[in-house]
């Protein structure tokens, strides 16, 4: 009888621990799908400079990451007229110093801006796979916006036609959902960060659910691509539960150890990581 109240008494707790585990659990990842991946460490943006001499997302910074081995994480954007471009921020202000979103400039427009005040532009995303060539793994980051489902449409359809090994990763659950319902065969990942670090970004609400994974339900993510710093509760239940660790964005040698990728940026780190990798 004491046994029977016990587990009466647990059985919330324990339903709601489930329940938590259900909303957070990972994709599974195949061996094949993780290989070209893990025990890298990945150029933030390519292998930009902090002095801006070779911008961020540039071609430029696309060739030095190749040349020295390293993994490249860049970001694709629809432009206005639909072409698949590369660039981080939504607005351009930042990086080549005029007011607007990238996504109501058509490529045309973009084309005739400047990265940081160099002679580099705005790359396509069809330029940028062709500097990689192949030769080094991407994470390719899919930002949102007001087309998602065409920007989806349109970088599958290029990433069909490219022979390197490439995984996607997006701040969005739904992106995230489509590429597993569309592209199964594609290793993805949920980027995310803390609740309180979204700021006005986004509801407080969404926050809570995107910074604790509960929106796993919806993508089964293969990887997590977490703000490097205190990690919830469930974050580190669902890495626990096996998805893969990949960390953004380090300036230090410090983060392989406890992670499986790593995104670097203003230093150099080795190429691989961990005993036994190549």
């Amino acid at each position: 009888m004491k046994m029977k109240s016990l587990l009466k008494a647990a059985a919330p707790a324990l339903t709601a621990a489930g329940t938590v585990a259900y909303l957070v659990a990972p994709g599974r990842a195949t061996s094949a799908q993780k290989a070209p991946f893990v025990d890298r460490n990945y150029a933030h943006r390519g292998l930009h400079r902090q002095d801006k001499s070779v911008p961020e997302n540039s071609l430029e910074a696309f060739r030095a990451a190749v040349e020295h081995g390293y993994g490249v994480e860049m970001d694709v954007h629809l432009s206005a007229d639909g072409a698949l471009v590369v660039f981080h921020d939504d607005t351009l202000d930042r990086v080549c110093g005029v007011p607007g979103r990238v996504e109501d400039k058509t490529l045309e427009e973009l084309r005739q801006l400047r990265l940081c005040g160099t002679d580099c532009g705005i790359p396509t995303l069809a330029e940028a796979l062709a500097v990689l060539g192949g030769r080094v793994p991407l994470i390719l980051e899919i930002k949102r916006g007001g087309h998602n489902r065409e920007l989806c449409e349109k970088t599958y359809a290029l990433l069909r036609t490219y022979a390197g090994p490439v995984c996607i990763e997006s701040f969005d659950p739904f992106i995230v959902r489509w590429f597993r319902l569309h592209a199964p065969e594609l290793l993805r990942g949920q980027l995310s960060l803390p609740p309180k670090d979204y700021g006005d970004s986004t509801t407080k609400l969404n926050a809570f659910l995107a910074g604790n994974l509960l929106t796993n339900v919806l993508c089964r993510p293969q990887f997590i691509a977490y703000q490097i710093g205190k990690k919830p509760m469930t974050v580190r239940l669902c890495e626990r539960m096996g998805a893969v660790r990949v960390a953004w964005t380090s300036h230090a040698w410090d983060q392989e150890s406890k992670n499986d990728m790593v995104i670097f940026e203003y230093y150099r780190p080795g190429v691989w990581f961990r005993a036994g990798s190549k």
